[in-house]
């Protein structure tokens, strides 16, 4: 059975009369690379700074270990944190900046020649040990000050959207070498993000957040497949959402239409909102489908055609491999297991 080594449990925390968060439960495993996603001013980053100990929740107790820590500071805590900011000393070389932590604990200094050789390795930076900080480009900025965190061996590492400085291309190849540098060194990272391909990428459970409140807890198969709500369905992917109405287990009604679905556990004639993925939409012979609209925009976006495509009054978002001509009549298709029903919002 995974073990729980953080468990945060009925969380609030208010600044003045502004509550960013909200009877926030979670918990989370031993070695599990969890990311906690959602846009800017939705608790993300508070959260993770209440588990890091920088902040204090007004209501609410956070364990590590099955153990209460609301009152023991940061630096009594096994757990590190790298800010987008990195921190890092540039009066010290990239040496004396792994090492800090490890000369403030007072270990001998044969061994801190071995454990920053370690983290160098790890980070792909062996033979930096002697160079300043302004020498070294964005990506190995944050490559040193993830060595200066692992270091220390906490068994949590905090990540507060560490990324976010960095080019499109070098982020993408740093979010598989974290994935990997994780899997290596066993511990658990929390991870913070706006960036739901960052999510989907990297994580192995993803708690999607807004105003204060956790969404969705779950894998990102289950958060892309599977959203709970009309938020998540909006802010993993791109989506088409549809008012409906579920006529009875299996069987849905939308669009003027009635389909075939794969979910249960409804209301008969329970109104419901409907979730249909852009690619999941195969575009056929006008009689070969229920639904027929016209093509109105078609943009190239390297892997596939997107698509705007209205019919009667609705609009329809498509992602293809197969261009379509502008102004073509067309028909919409989709299978039984592409439809996805949710409960509607309150």
């Amino acid at each position: 059975m995974e073990k729980n080594i953080i468990k945060l449990e009925n969380i609030i925390k208010s600044y003045g009369d502004t509550k960013v968060l909200k009877n926030i439960d979670l918990k989370i495993k031993e070695n599990e690379f969890l990311t906690l996603l959602g846009p800017s001013g939705c608790g993300k980053t508070t959260t993770l700074r209440i588990i890091g100990g920088f902040e204090q929740p007004n209501e609410g107790n956070i364990y590590f270990n099955d153990k209460k820590i609301n009152d023991v500071p940061p630096y009594k805590r096994q757990i590190n944190t790298v800010f987008q900011k990195y921190a890092l000393f540039p009066h010290m070389n990239i040496f004396e900046n792994i090492a800090f932590g490890l000369k403030i604990k007072k270990i001998s200094q044969d061994e801190i020649k071995k454990k920053v050789s370690k983290m160098l390795s790890l980070v792909g930076l062996e033979g930096y040990e002697n160079r300043k900080i302004s020498s070294l480009s964005g990506g190995q900025q944050q490559r040193i000050a993830i060595a200066r965190a692992l270091v220390n061996e906490p068994k949590v590492l905090l990540l507060d959207e560490p990324l976010g400085a960095l080019d499109l291309k070098l982020r993408q190849e740093m979010q598989l070498e974290l994935k990997n540098m994780q899997k290596e060194v066993g511990i658990t990272f929390i991870y913070v993000t706006h960036d739901q391909e960052e999510a989907l990428t990297m994580s192995d459970t993803i708690i999607v957040m807004d105003k204060g409140e956790i969404q969705q807890k779950g894998s990102p198969v289950d958060i892309y497949n599977e959203p709970k709500n009309k938020f998540v369905a909006k802010f993993v992917g791109e989506s088409n959402i549809i008012e409906g109405k579920m006529i009875r287990d299996y069987v849905v009604k939308f669009a003027d239409n009635i389909f075939d679905c794969v979910d249960k556990g409804f209301n008969n004639n329970e109104k419901v909102d409907i979730v249909i993925r852009p690619e999941d939409i195969k575009l056929v012979s006008k009689e070969n489908s229920k639904l027929i609209g016209t093509i109105k925009s078609v943009i190239f976006k390297g892997v596939h055609y997107e698509m705007i495509i209205e019919e009667n009054e609705r609009t329809w978002l498509v992602h293809s491999t197969l261009k379509q001509d502008m102004d073509t009549q067309i028909g919409i298709h989709f299978r039984p297991e592409d439809i996805h029903v949710m409960h509607k919002e309150d």
